[in-house]
């Protein structure tokens, strides 16, 4: 029970709410948990015994309405009321002053809870964003360490793709130079002339390789290619003139 209510006071406020209207027991409970902010809560193990109490006094009396007991204050009760105004004012303002404190400490309580949440949260916010940094500098250094991964990957590539290049043109221009030898000592004179034609079909087959490994390296335009026809064309010319007897 609350301190305002010691000494029978609770008794006399009774009466003081049943003056204002009659009022079933559970509407009493509900009005002085509004007086006390919900603080102070009476049971109905606390409420309905004093209600009785008074009723055999003569100073409520009670109708029952809609299956609930309905208390009304009688005239004894209201003459009771009126001979202690003095002491009902003199509770009225400790209620008042006892209400008051409560709310403060409510308000105190209310104040310290939103510092408390705003620390909270402030102390998330600095979590969070020290949190953020850490990962935008996890993710920054991961993607630089995947675009590294990924640039020495292709060099590793690019250097493989060259070695077979390089192997595979080798290989053909050892194939070509042993099919030109073939063609050449086939097609060639008869063999009478001997080691000089194998020797001379050699120096071709090497004069075109050399040509070709810097027309692959280089590349042809067509004035380059116009160019090269020109000069084998006197190149050709040039041979036959020393091949003739």
């Amino acid at each position: 029970m609350s301190p305002v209510f010691g000494h029978g006071r609770l008794r006399l406020y009774l009466l003081k709410l049943l003056e204002e209207s009659p009022k079933h027991g559970y509407e009493v409970i509900r009005l002085l948990q509004d007086r006390f902010l919900g603080v102070y809560s009476p049971s109905p193990g606390t409420i309905y015994p004093r209600l009785a109490r008074l009723e055999e006094e003569g100073l409520v009396t009670h109708e029952v309405v809609d299956g609930k007991k309905v208390f009304t204050l009688t005239d004894k009760g209201r003459a009771e009321l009126n001979n202690r105004l003095d002491e009902l004012a003199e509770l009225e303002q400790e209620i008042t002053a006892s209400v008051q404190d409560i709310a403060r400490e409510v308000k105190e309580d209310v104040r310290q809870t939103v510092r408390s949440l705003r620390q909270e949260l402030t102390q998330m916010a600095k979590d969070i964003n020290q949190t953020g940094r850490r990962e935008s500098r996890d993710a920054w250094q991961e993607q630089k360490d995947e675009w590294k991964r990924q640039r020495q990957q292709q060099k590793e590539e690019w250097k493989r793709h060259t070695q077979q290049w390089r192997t595979e043109a080798e290989r053909w221009q050892r194939e070509w130079d042993r099919i030109w030898a073939e063609t050449w000592s086939l097609a060639g004179p008869p063999p009478s002339h001997g080691r000089a034609d194998a020797e001379f079909g050699q120096m071709l087959a090497e004069f075109v390789a050399q040509v070709q490994r810097e027309a692959h390296q280089e590349g042809i335009s067509e004035h380059a290619l116009d160019e090269c026809r020109t000069i084998l064309d006197e190149a050709a010319a040039r041979i036959r003139d020393t091949l003739r007897p």
